[in-house]
């Protein structure tokens, strides 16, 4: 009876296998990326994707399995991929998976799996992380080459933080290939604070990845599943009984069979009920299952004899009820795994204390004795687990301390962020706990610190710098103090706070003069006092660590602290400087072989072109540069930063729908804060030049625009609020668009950076020519401040000259510079602008003239609120089109006829169309011969009574 309580006929579940396979079709055509399974334990998960799985590979996909394990939890970082990719190499081999990777790319995977060889040397977080992830993401994609491929991992509700974040990179970023990952979860394990919840959310808004829950089975399903145990129809009593009692959970229906006396009787406890199988095993074979326990839900043959003190042939014979019951499985590699989590869990719960101690005291010294006991890599973490949980302090701290430095090793410093803990909350029950992890206290909360930081930890991170600060003396320990306080730094630039530079001096004061360490200082003060828009100081300190890193022989310090010094250049309008300094830096990059100068000095190079009005070259390097950063595996990182610089060269071009596509893609990579920021802007100058209120708003509104959060980069602080006039402008609230002006040239210091230095000015220019009847004292103080900061500004290339024109007001001269660097938006903006003034002179012609070089463009843009303007103004010079169902009347005559319908005077209409009253008489006179009526008000009723004022 104990073998058959599993049903040999799968049972129901056709509308889920039809979802999966309708995925699979999906994904082969890239419109689908990953399913999300959830259902509570004991529904069936597994069994649903294990049938799904043998579909697959009957249809000839390549099926991998991966799952997480609770161990996941307690820093086993990866788990499911190192799973996965074992699978792969005992199908395929090192070698055959190497050449589906950039050259010396598997050295990366070897931080998963030591098969790969030695892993790179790589100290920078951002750089080795990413290049992991987008190592992955290679080999799935060229294993989706040759057939489809697709991705189990089971149980994400245990997955460590390493392993969500790469699922969720993965799924964003798969779109392309015909790879389905599916992912399965326990729903009711998801208590509110559950750190899955928050992934669950966000992949659900990922587009492609679809979400899918599994149900109890129907009565009629379980007495299916109970045909298939007890290979007879049972009596309908039964079901209705089982039914009941299991509530549908196919676990739970298996456990009420598993029954001698077939009267289903039910346990005090969800607990109780799956034991009952185990209770009915052999005492000896019931020993060995709670030993297993203690080992996790997978555990291996040679570790689970060491552990429990059997031989192989006694081990065998103690498990074989065991299997034959179907409460463990054979798996691969000489391994067994329990047939359900839920009964690993509630065997060890039955633990005694004494007994959880002794057997985790057992597997860490089996495992100390032998690492070749458990898969590998695992082996520190292990240790951490079971020393841990033999409450054997000294060596728990010891462990945590090994598996948290192999942790960060692998760039899996979430995972390390525990270990740390561990080991600092241990700290005082261990004498000599420095002697015996050659590390004192304050090194401990350094390196958590680090591990923090590199997490995005920030609240945690400022805990442990405030901790090390506390215990170190800068006296006699002046270069960790420094690094703390550049650390210090780093985490008040995350969450948004003032003040950073002090930090930053106050590092620098600490440090010895013409060191290293000096140099580093002088890297991250200089590029934060150039970003503030404090030029002369920020060029000063670069240079003086320039001076520094080439005494002492460092390039990539020096590489570094040139692109500090071309962003300088860059502030101060000098932006051929600061493409020739970016272009000695990528120099350096490409001779010392660091990938990361190369790519930002490409990015900064972009930026470069575009100010200097070759916005197509700036197109064709970031083209380049997204090549090299798929190359290095830095796409996710600094190949985002190229990519939003190519969004920002596509709007100026207007390329508007390449632009929002391009900054969608740069977003699906989860960029850092300030990167992503910049990302939305370039989506809010797209959407407030088409009028889409709605994404402007929400932009604005996570860039904390609406409500003007402090700001502290100066080149941030001007493009915000230019967006934020605008969305006053679009409004229609020139009064408070005045006011944004006032605020922001009242600041101490403005960008001096010369294409958006212009820009603002231009458009604050035009603010003022809309508030001016509003508040004209406010108005010309704004221009006079306005022309103070304009003296300051120099020209740095044709973009910046063209906005100078614009704001001088020389329009034609700017729609010509326009036109002549192919910005189609600018272009017509300063065309309409011309038409206004040439209108208002009386010059109907030229104005029209104008506004029909400039329709059309802002149409092909779906410019909205500028198509618009440019209607309404030839509306009022005569230039607008005939409407087909208005050839009764000429165009003036439509445009008074407009007017006359609003109730305007003849003396209204005259001064809106720039023609005299006595032409309008002419015109209304015309309008009523022509239309059959005697009055004004009957010809606006027979204006829309004929639709011709419908256009």
């Amino acid at each position: 009876m104990l073998g058959r309580m599993v049903s040999p006929v799968f049972v129901g579940r056709e509308a889920e296998l039809a979802h999966l396979a309708e995925a699979m079709d999906a994904a082969k055509q890239g419109t689908a990326t990953a399913v999300l399974l959830g259902g509570e334990a004991g529904v069936g998960k597994t069994r649903l994707v294990q049938r799904f799985a043998d579909q697959a590979a009957q249809d000839g996909a390549h099926v991998l399995f991966g799952g997480c394990v609770e161990l996941s939890t307690d820093g086993l970082a990866y788990a499911p991929f190192t799973a996965a990719l074992r699978q792969l190499v005992r199908e395929m081999g090192t070698a055959r998976i190497a050449r589906l990777l950039p050259e010396g790319a598997e050295r990366d995977l070897a931080r998963l799996l030591p098969e790969f060889g030695e892993p790179t040397v790589d100290g920078d977080t951002d750089t080795g992380r990413a290049r992991l992830f987008e190592q992955f993401l290679t080999l799935l994609e060229r294993l989706a080459e040759s057939r489809p491929t697709v991705l189990f991992i089971e149980d994400i509700h245990w997955a460590d933080r390493s392993s969500r974040d790469l699922i969720a990179f993965l799924s964003r970023n798969l779109a392309a290939a015909q790879v389905l990952i599916v992912l399965t979860y326990r729903s009711d394990d998801l208590h509110r604070q559950h750190p899955l919840r928050p992934v669950l959310a966000e992949l659900s808004r990922v587009r492609g990845v679809l979400r899918l829950d599994l149900p109890r089975l129907s009565q009629d399903e379980v007495a299916e599943q109970m045909t298939g145990i007890l290979g007879r129809v049972p009596e309908y009593a039964r079901v209705e009984k089982v039914f009941e009692r299991s509530e549908g959970i196919p676990l739970f229906v298996e456990a009420l069979l598993d029954d001698p006396d077939g009267d289903c009787a039910f346990p005090d406890s969800m607990q109780d009920l799956i034991l009952s199988a185990v209770e009915r095993l052999p005492e000896e074979t019931q020993r060995v299952l709670r030993v297993a326990a203690a080992g996790g839900i997978r555990i291996g043959h040679a570790l689970l004899a060491a552990v429990s003190g059997l031989s192989d042939l006694e081990l065998e014979s103690a498990l074989r009820p065991a299997i034959a019951g179907n409460v463990l499985q054979i798996a691969d590699n000489r391994a067994y795994v329990f047939r359900h989590a839920l009964i690993r869990e509630a065997v060890h719960e039955e633990l005694l204390p004494g007994e959880h101690q002794r057997l985790h005291a057992r597997y860490a010294e089996e495992i100390s004795r032998d690492r070749k006991l458990v898969p590998p890599g695992r082996a520190a973490v292990e240790l951490a687990h079971h020393w841990y949980g033999a409450r054997d302090d000294e060596w728990a701290l010891i462990s945590a301390w090994d598996a948290a430095r192999r942790s960060m090793k692998a760039f899996a410093y979430t995972e390390a962020i525990p270990l740390l803990e561990r080991v600092l909350m241990l700290w005082d029950k261990v004498p000599g706990a420095a002697e015996r992890i050659e590390a004192d206290h304050s090194f401990v909360l350094e390196k958590a610190a680090l591990a923090a930081g590199n997490s995005a930890e920030v609240d945690r991170g400022v805990k442990f710098v405030r901790a090390a600060l506390a215990e170190l003396d800068e006296r006699t320990q002046p270069d960790r103090v420094a690094t703390l306080m550049v650390r210090w730094a780093g985490f008040k630039i995350s969450k948004g706070k003032m003040g950073v530079v002090e930090d930053f001096h106050k590092a620098l004061e600490l440090v010895p003069e013409h060191s290293g360490s000096r140099a580093e200082v002088l890297t991250k003060l200089s590029q934060h006092l150039m970003l503030q828009g404090e030029v002369e100081e920020g060029t000063a300190r670069c240079e003086e660590g320039l001076l520094i890193a080439r005494d002492i022989g460092d390039e990539l310090l020096e590489g570094e602290l040139l692109m500090n010094l071309a962003l300088g250049q860059a502030m101060a309008g000098g932006s051929i400087a600061q493409y020739e300094t970016n272009q000695r830096a990528r120099e350096i990059g490409e001779r010392i072989g660091s990938p990361r100068l190369i790519l930002r000095s490409v990015g900064n190079n972009i930026d470069a072109l575009n100010d200097l009005g070759r916005s197509e070259e700036a197109l064709e390097l970031s083209y380049e540069g997204e090549r090299m950063a798929k190359k290095y595996g830095l796409i996710r990182t600094t190949g985002v930063f190229i990519l939003n610089n190519r969004a920002e060269a596509l709007e100026l071009l207007g390329r508007w729908d390449e632009a929002l596509e391009t900054a969608e893609r740069s977003l699906r990579f989860g960029p850092s804060l300030r990167t992503r920021h910049h990302i939305l802007r370039v989506q809010a100058d797209i959407a407030l030049s088409r009028g889409d209120l709605s994404m402007l708003e929400s932009n604005l509104s996570e860039l904390g625009v609406l409500k003007e959060r402090p700001e502290d980069f100066v080149q941030d602080i001007t493009s915000s609020s230019r967006l934020h006039m605008g969305w006053h402008l679009l409004k229609g609230e020139p009064d408070s668009a005045l006011d944004v002006a006032h605020r922001v040239l009242s600041r101490p210091s403005q960008s001096s950076k010369s294409a958006l230095g212009w820009r603002l000015l231009s458009l604050i220019s035009h603010v003022c020519d809309q508030a001016e009847a509003i508040d004209p004292t406010l108005a010309e103080h704004v221009r006079g401040h306005a022309a103070e900061v304009a003296a300051t500004l120099r020209i740095s290339g044709p973009p910046a000259e063209a906005y100078r024109l614009t704001y001088t007001g020389d329009f034609d001269a700017a729609a010509a510079a326009w036109e002549r660097l192919r910005r189609p938006y600018a272009q017509a903006k300063a065309l309409l602008h011309a038409a206004t003034i040439a209108a208002q002179s009386g010059d109907r012609d030229g104005a029209a003239t104008r506004l029909r070089v400039a329709q059309p463009l802002a149409e092909a843009l779906r410019a909205t609120p500028l198509v618009e303007e440019i209607e309404m103004l030839s509306r009022r010079v005569g230039a607008s089109a005939p409407s087909a169902t208005s050839e009764l009347l000429t165009p003036r005559e439509l445009e008074v006829l407009r007017l006359v319908a609003l109730g305007r005077s003849n003396r209204d209409i005259a001064a809106e169309l720039f023609i005299s009253a006595k032409t309008v008489s002419v015109h209304v006179s015309n309008i009523l011969a022509k239309l059959g009526v005697s009055s004004r008000g009957e010809a606006a009723a027979a204006a829309y009574r004929l639709s011709l004022l419908s256009s």
